[in-house]
């Protein structure tokens, strides 16, 4: 038999109210859904972009490459994965069967560099005993070292040559006489011709690079300008270098060994065309090195490397047939 229900207007109200809500609940509901899927589908489509910017990064590429080759951007990761960060030394720990120093420990920072010593010092008002408030007094100070790098500074040398004159007569004009120059009348001095050497032909860093780095500190100077110095330095100091061949020559043994590279913009030659560099040694005595550049690895050019050589000396070298008296019969 059906049951009839009655209810008041209030309570008629109430329902409605519910039923309204609950309406409002669901269309809710449906909009987060629908809101979360799109969520989910915008995040899916990142995710697979950065896997593809990562496979374009860090993926293998067609071009070979040494495996012991540093990367250009992650060289720190590369080499600091097994590394310790420098650290401050700390004190070492007693263990019964030995002692054993605590990780973090790094070799100390050579003794022979300048020291500027920095003071830190309680303020005055902590200068106290937390026991019985005497006032402290200093005995002793705890030291700990750090590696500071100073920019490379640049500075203009301002040559004034004094001028003299007589006061009686116009005739006793005198200039005092210009310092000597490795480059005449040149706009670097002589620290600054080395560093720009040495930055070239010991760390390997291009010339016009040099010329950037020195235009950040203020420096405007052309990587020509640069280039110039440097073949004006190599003329000015031949004769050094060519009394350290005839030493080099005169030694009891001589080490030499040779390698390719390409130069690029050579007059007459391609940039693929193998040059080759050569590095002589001396094996005892005063330490002597020597380095040449040929074009080519023929016995005519492998031998004005050695003319002059002193007769009964040791070369030692590769297995490089055409150097000179190579192919001599063993004594």
């Amino acid at each position: 038999m059906p049951i009839n229900v009655t209810i008041d207007a209030d309570e008629l109200r109430m329902l409605l109210a519910m039923r309204e809500e609950h309406d409002a609940l669901q269309s809710e509901r449906d909009g987060l859904r629908s809101a979360l899927r799109l969520v989910t589908a915008e995040r899916d489509l990142a995710e697979e972009r950065l896997r593809a910017y990562r496979r374009e990064l860090f993926g293998a590429k067609s071009e070979a490459r040494a495996s012991d080759q540093p990367g250009l951007f992650n060289e720190a990761e590369v080499l600091g994965t097994n590394a310790t960060p420098a650290q401050e030394d700390t004190p070492e720990t007693r263990i019964a069967a030995h002692t054993r120093k605590k990780r973090g420990h790094r070799k100390p920072l050579d003794p022979n560099l300048p020291r500027e010593v920095v003071r830190h010092e309680l303020p005055e008002g902590e200068r106290f005993c937390n026991h019985d408030g005497h006032a402290l007094v200093e005995i002793g100070v705890e030291t700990s070292e750090q590696l500071d790098v100073i920019p490379e500074q640049l500075r203009v040398i301002q040559h004034q040559r004094v001028k003299y004159a007589c006061p009686c007569c116009d005739l006793g004009i005198k200039v005092t006489p210009a310092p000597l120059r490795i480059i005449p009348r040149g706009l670097l001095t002589e620290s600054a011709l080395a560093w720009v050497a040495s930055g070239k032909y010991q760390f390997g860093m291009p010339i016009y690079r040099q010329a950037v780095l020195l235009r950040r500190f203020g420096g405007d100077i052309s990587s020509n300008t640069l280039a110039a110095s440097m073949v004006r330095v190599g003329l000015a100091t031949q004769p050094v270098i060519n009394l350290m061949r005839d030493a080099l020559l005169d030694a009891d043994v001589i080490y030499c060994d040779e390698t390719t590279f390409q130069v690029l913009k050579e007059e007459g030659r391609k940039p693929q065309t193998k040059s080759y560099l050569w590095a002589q040694m001396t094996g005892s005595g005063t330490p002597i090195r020597c380095f040449a550049y040929t074009a080519g690895r023929g016995a005519k050019l492998a031998d004005k490397l050695f003319t002059g050589i002193r007769k009964g000396a040791v070369l030692m070298t590769d297995v490089y047939e055409r150097l000179p008296f190579a192919q001599a019969p063993r004594a």
